[in-house]
């Protein structure tokens, strides 16, 4: 009994470290691809991701995929909007579309990040030196 009573108590400190990891990454990916903004406009289409979003510094979550300079994705339906796109899943950069960025998804319990070089190079967007080891050529 007392062992799971720990274990209770300890959870959600677990499940903080991951959301502190989760909000400094996307901080950094964030900026990284946009850097010449001091705030950049993000539209998202994942309620929980939103609320990430708006705990960051200089990241601005607005309503409309339109007034947005980053897509963040989740859902498979949302690829087909216009704009530079960043999804939250595998799969998702499986669909080849040139205008995904990258990636940020958790697998195995540990934080993914990908960046597809095309896509970077489309939109003439060059990432610091410490993401460099992030972008791929292909899947």
């Amino acid at each position: 009994m007392r062992k799971f009573l720990f274990l209770l108590l300890l959870a959600p400190l677990l499940f903080s470290s991951d959301l502190r990891t989760e909000q400094k990454i996307y901080q950094l990916v964030i900026h990284s691809l946009v850097p010449k903004k001091e705030l950049v406009k993000v539209w998202c289409d994942d309620d929980k991701k939103r609320k990430i979003l708006n705990t960051l510094n200089g990241i601005n979550s607005v309503d409309s995929a339109e007034n947005a300079d980053i897509l963040l994705i989740s859902k498979k339906e949302n690829l087909q909007k216009k704009g530079m796109k960043f999804v939250t899943s595998y799969q998702l950069l499986e669909g080849k579309e040139i205008d995904i960025l990258g990636g940020f998804f958790w697998q195995k319990g540990r934080p993914n990040i990908l960046f597809l070089k095309n896509s970077l190079q489309k939109y003439n967007i060059t990432l610091p030196e410490s993401m460099q080891d992030y972008v791929e050529d292909e899947l």
